[in-house]
């Protein structure tokens, strides 16, 4: 039968178990006191695959055959050699080798120490560089070597100090396998073919990061690839690439409560008739209205209106103005008008939240009129217009507008965000297109 060989991510899964010192592809070397334990609770009439759960192995991982081979084996050497035959058991060494070593030789005994020495002064070096994590229940941290940094760290040692038939003695000090070590020098080529491909393909990642602001994250960076450059690659490869070369997106700290506080301040006056039914396949039938701060200048305040289509996603209206009077609901209404020629569907819906602007009687009076149902979020509850929230905080994360001086000069740069927003950014949840082509794609279906 073929041996099992463990992925990626199960060898990283079984190398978090206390219980295991190091893990390969295909080997898993265990620490020899969960062997003496795994021996005598067996001796004890517990069952192989029991003993290995209760240790924290998932037997769908290490497989199902694999307690009850380990158990034999080591009740085996248990019965001859006890207790220290377990501590002292090394595969490819026979019984006699291990119960009783030779004794080394000055010079045998100089060698080793010399090893030892170069591979802590390379370990020193390699520790400044590697992850720290905090020991459950603990509370302090511990710096941690994967398999892969204890090979690199071997091969290190090993060329420096020009030190032969150390290989052995450097994986036992190291607690890897031996041949573990092995495919790993194996594999440099592959490693090698690698890293020359994650230098070509972060070159076209900087080029669309830089370009867009340092806002877009790997989704977005993925959409732009397929889109613009024609490029296919695995978001997760994405992800991967931009933590190596710390790429890190300059996004909003969402902050719900805030908006659920501001929300909660409103009174309902008309009942929830969307239900958060945001995207019902139809262009124009679900319009989705809110008002944001925008700070600007030297302290100056901004404010920003907007009606977004919960299909598409496009805004298809918006008005800026520097106060929050009742006529900034009214001019956002008329821009609605203009950008779908005075033509609504059938059965539109404007919903907002509860605000005193949509709660007047005079601008429900200018909606219904437009024949269009009026509907509001529920009380104290944000997420009723979840998507509209959602644009604005894309909008003050990848907007520059803080820097403008004058309310001219913030309509221009509001504008030219909308225009590349409903043209030329593209959306993962509308089929990695833009709104705009969104929209046509759903007329023609």
């Amino acid at each position: 039968m073929k041996k099992k060989l463990f992925s990626k991510n199960e060898m990283k899964e079984l190398e978090k178990n206390p219980n295991v010192l190091s893990v390969t592809e295909k080997v898993i070397t265990y620490h020899p006191d969960f062997k003496v334990k795994a021996v005598l609770e067996n001796i004890k009439g517990e069952s192989p695959a029991r003993i290995f759960m209760d240790h924290g192995f998932d037997l769908d991982i290490i497989g199902k055959d694999l307690p009850r081979k380990r158990l034999y084996r080591w009740r085996k050497i248990y019965n001859e050699s006890g207790e220290m035959g377990l501590t002292l058991d090394n595969r490819g060494k026979t019984r006699v080798e291990r119960t009783s070593a030779k004794e080394l030789s000055m010079e045998e005994k100089l060698k080793k120490a010399e090893a030892r020495i170069k591979y802590l002064e390379v370990e020193n070096g390699l520790l400044k560089k590697a992850r720290r994590v905090r020991e459950a229940g603990v509370g302090e941290e511990k710096t941690v070597l994967t398999s892969s940094e204890k090979f690199q760290l071997i091969d290190r040692t090993i060329r420096q100090g020009q030190l032969k038939n150390m290989v052995n003695y450097l994986c036992d000090l190291a607690r890897v396998s031996r041949s573990g070590y092995y495919v790993w020098l194996k594999a440099g080529g592959i490693r090698k073919s690698r890293l020359e491909q994650d230098e070509k393909d972060i070159l076209l990642l900087k080029e669309i990061f830089y370009k867009k602001n340092q806002k877009v994250g790997a989704l977005q960076i993925k959409m732009f690839l397929e889109n613009d450059k024609k490029v296919v690659m695995n978001h997760k490869k994405i992800r991967r690439l931009m933590r190596k070369y710390n790429l890190v997106a300059k996004v909003r700290r969402m902050n719900p409560y805030k908006k659920m506080a501001k929300a909660s301040q409103e009174h309902r006056v008309i009942p929830n008739h969307l239900k958060r039914e945001f995207s019902q396949a139809e262009p124009g039938k679900v319009l989705l209205t809110d008002i944001t701060y925008l700070y600007y200048g030297n302290g100056q305040k901004g404010y920003l209106s907007c009606v977004k289509d919960g299909s598409t996603k496009e805004i298809l209206a918006h008005y800026l103005s520097n106060s929050l009077e009742m006529d900034i609901v009214y001019k956002t209404l008329e821009v609605l008008k203009k950008s779908v020629l005075n033509k609504f569907h059938s059965k539109a819906i404007l919903h907002s939240d509860q605000g005193v602007h949509y709660t007047n009687p005079l601008f429900q009076k200018k909606v219904k009129e437009l024949g269009i149902t009026q509907s509001m979020s529920r009380r104290g509850n944000c997420w009723d217009n979840a998507p509209m929230e959602s644009f604005f905080g894309h909008f003050k994360d990848e907007v520059e507008y803080k820097g403008c001086k004058s309310l001219s000069e913030l309509k221009h740069v509001v504008n030219a965000y909308m225009k590349e927003y409903n043209h030329h950014r593209y959306q993962w949840g509308l089929n990695k297109m833009t709104p705009d082509q969104y929209r046509s794609h759903l007329l023609t279906a």
